[in-house]
């Protein structure tokens, strides 16, 4: 497995800093990346694969520069991008075949791997289906396998798991925890209970930079003092909500309970066990509009 280091990693667009001096390295495991939207993440993960050319600083894999080793780099790479694109007339083993034709894979190779990862994101049974015909979902767990197909040792994945239902969630977690085993996994989403179950390792990203980094235990710690649940009346709750960050309100018979998050909490709350989606509003409050 070849670790990937981050080294003052910087992208600009004029004077605009969309991702600025970071520096991380990625060994193996599941790494989550959680921000806001305009925090950076597409920018970064689209520099580590090689699409974009950092303004400043240098991907390395391995201790070589990922720009150096080219196609040696690109083949032990599988991306997922937020949008990716497709042939509408193209059936799913079709497109997939196209892809490996892209990647390079023997015959032997795709004949394999192709049956083997339909079955695995649970497409087995649309093998006939053009793709015009796919739900949202469908192409997503689509897309899921084309960046697997060359059996990659870095796989980064930009929003995943968006159209997925739940059960389809619980299948996509299932199979990065067992895939990432000796490889190195970065996927960002919005949702943070699927990172919460498989990330071995969690970094926030803020204004371009990752502002935090650690495991889910590690970082719910930094919340601890700021997360507080409250058990008042129906207009009680109303004013507060036009104060306090509020994370979860629940009407339970003629009161309400409230989970606020802030570092100065009304009267009356009691300190409340942080999550990982405590921090995440904690620390991105102000760029998603939540007070």
């Amino acid at each position: 497995m070849q670790e990937l280091q981050l080294e003052q990693l910087t992208k600009c667009y004029g004077n605009f800093a969309a991702v600025r001096d970071v520096n991380l390295t990625l060994g193996g495991g599941v790494y989550g990346l959680l921000g806001a939207n305009g925090a950076g993440k597409t920018t970064l993960m689209r520099m580590l694969c090689g699409i974009l050319t950092p303004t400043r600083g240098t991907v390395r894999c391995g201790g070589a520069d990922i720009a150096r080793l080219g196609e040696e780099y690109r083949a032990m790479l599988g991306y997922l991008p937020q949008d990716f694109g497709f042939y509408p007339d193209f059936t799913g083993p079709e497109f997939l075949r196209y892809i490996a034709a892209l990647k390079g894979l023997t015959r032997a190779e795709t004949a394999r791997r192709i049956p083997e990862l339909l079955r695995q994101v649970g497409l087995a049974d649309a093998g006939r289906k053009k793709l015009r015909a796919y739900s949202g979902g469908m192409r997503q767990r689509l897309g899921i396998a084309q960046a697997m197909l060359n059996d990659p040792q870095i796989l980064i994945l930009d929003e995943p798991t968006a159209g997925l239902d739940p059960r389809e969630r619980v299948r996509f977690r299932n199979l990065i925890a067992d895939y990432a085993k000796g490889r190195t996994v970065l996927l960002s989403t919005h949702i943070v209970s699927d990172v919460e179950a498989i990330a071995d390792e969690i970094l926030l990203m803020k204004g371009g930079r990752i502002v935090e980094q650690g495991t889910v235990p590690q970082l719910a710690d930094t919340a601890r003092g700021k997360v507080w649940t409250l058990r008042t009346d129906a207009a009680a709750a109303a004013k507060l909500e036009a104060v306090y960050n509020v994370a979860n309100l629940r009407h339970e018979g003629e009161g309400v309970e409230l989970r606020l998050i802030t570092a100065d909490p009304p009267a009356g709350a009691v300190a409340a066990e942080p999550t990982l989606e405590d921090v995440y509003l904690w620390h991105f409050a102000d760029e998603e509009g939540i007070r």
